[in-house]
């Protein structure tokens, strides 16, 4: 179940429509979908897709999304933390950024226009959907564990168009929920 952080404010957030009710104002969906087959660290990326087709068929096909693919990092991948660093700068995206966390953790951290700062801990189970051109960043952090089935409209995938704001510097490693 999701948490959320008010850096600035350092509050914290558990009550999960509350959450929900707070990122909906600036457009950022999260919802809870049935996360209930575990799979191994090693499992394909096939294998996942297949995991949660019921989940995932339905609802690409009623939102126009074309492809989906799996993020599956675990402390044992190798280049973790080159990975983890690309995840880590604010940057954007030309499209929504839609993730459905199949298993472990990892911190959406949101760059607001009223220059607030939010960190959403996502946990097996959550959905997140952030609307594209979003100031963001993510974290593989605490665990370096995330297995997550991301979806889009682009056939190149994942591709970040990094702000050089440097505001990430002042949250990364700082905050823990």
């Amino acid at each position: 179940m999701a948490t959320l952080l008010k850096a600035k404010e350092n509050i914290t957030i558990t009550d999960f429509k509350t959450i929900q009710n707070l990122l909906s104002q600036h457009g950022i969906m999260i919802a809870q979908w049935e996360a209930s087959k575990l799979l191994a660290n090693d499992a394909s990326q096939e294998a996942i897709l297949d995991a949660y087709a019921h989940e995932l068929k339905p609802f690409m096909d009623k939102n126009g999304y074309a492809t989906a693919d799996v993020i599956n990092v675990h402390p044992l991948t190798e280049n973790l933390m080159a990975i983890r660093e690309k995840f880590m700068k604010e940057h954007t995206h030309s499209e929504d950024e839609i993730r459905f966390f199949v298993d472990g953790q990892g911190k959406f951290w949101f760059h607001l226009d009223n220059e607030e700062i939010l960190c959403v801990t996502c946990e097996r189970g959550d959905f997140m959907s952030v609307p594209k051109n979003f100031r963001h960043w993510f974290d593989l952090a605490p665990g370096y564990f995330v297995k997550a089935i991301r979806i889009f409209t682009n056939m190149d995938g994942w591709v970040a168009n990094y702000t050089d704001s440097g505001v990430d510097q002042n949250y990364n490693n700082s905050h823990t929920l």
